[in-house]
């Protein structure tokens, strides 16, 4: 497993040199972090961006928003845009960081220290709890969602803190975490985003020009969550609107839809580009962050 990550690092340190040059001014502009915790003995931190129209005596929504591999915090609010959304919406966003060098989370549920998730979901779950202490947080809609390996680390919350994650949004995702090991204790609403023409995490499945690793076929994946959110088999097409055609499984213990971007790349739907030698084109016909909203908007914790 660390020849595995030493691939990563090699794979994509040109990109992560570039991406680094490319967003220097925004990340000091936005001091990257302001808040840290320890958590497993580990220093961790994460960006907050509280709405002005925060009310401490309101119940408040909360986004948790997770970057991708070699990205950061303040690129993930960047390209995503939510913080425009938390504005207009009146939540509050939080973008945890990843550990090492080039950040990343820990998503392939080995019992190796530098591959196990554990410590990031006990991260995620410490953050909730000082979020909770600090603001007046809904504890029914907490809501979790990333881009690559934030994605997958996304669906690794959903499998190990289903009682706290209310619903899950993944755009790209690198669905590393295996099915065995995802034993949920209920089953937890998601939202999928994925390009045709992503070169980092190819949409048919495999290794892709950057990483040798056994990525899933997506639209497969797609349907394996629905099964095992207990949805029908056979599900509703969603009207193509550009190049994005969609899926929508219903009858389900909890909803999945999963929305296609025709030669989409390695990218966040509606927001801000990547460089397209790198990631491939980003699609306008879609906001993913808006349609995320309002998927999460459609699914608070029951019983909470």
């Amino acid at each position: 497993m660390k020849k595995v990550v030493l691939r990563l690092f090699l794979g994509l340190l040109g990109a992560a040199l570039l991406l680094f040059a490319l967003g220097m001014i925004e990340y000091i502009k936005a001091n990257s972090n302001n808040g840290t915790l320890v958590s497993g003995g580990e220093k961790r931190a994460y960006l907050l961006y509280v709405p002005k129209s925060y009310n401490p005596a309101t119940p408040t929504p909360l986004v948790i928003s997770i970057h991708g591999y070699v990205e950061w915090p303040a690129h993930q609010a960047q390209i995503s845009r939510w913080n425009r959304l938390a504005d207009e919406q009146g939540f509050i966003m939080v973008y945890p960081s990843g550990t090492g060098f080039p950040l990343r989370w820990r998503t392939f549920g080995t019992s190796e220290a530098d591959t196990n998730p554990r410590a990031d979901i006990q991260f995620i779950s410490d953050l909730i709890d000082r979020l909770e202490s600090e603001y007046n947080i809904d504890p029914a809609r907490i809501y979790a969602n990333g881009l690559s390996n934030g994605g997958g680390m996304s669906f690794v919350l959903s499998c190990a803190l289903s009682e706290r994650i209310a619903a899950v949004g993944m755009v790209a995702g690198a669905y590393m975490y295996p099915w065995e090991s995802c034993q949920p204790a209920r089953a937890v609403p998601a939202v999928l985003f994925h390009g045709t023409a992503d070169p980092v995490v190819p949409y048919s499945g495999g290794p892709s020009r950057m990483f040798d690793l056994p990525f899933p076929n997506i639209p497969a994946w797609a349907a394996e969550l629905a099964r095992r959110n207990g949805c029908a088999d056979v599900p509703q097409e969603i009207a193509p609107g550009g190049a994005v055609s969609g899926l929508r499984w219903t009858d389900c213990v909890a909803d999945v839809i999963f929305y296609t971007i025709d030669g989409g790349g390695h990218s966040w739907p509606g927001g801000e580009a990547l460089p397209e030698f790198i990631a491939g084109p980003t699609s306008p016909d879609i906001d993913a962050t808006r349609v995320m909203w309002e998927f999460f908007s459609a699914h608070p914790l029951d019983g909470r």
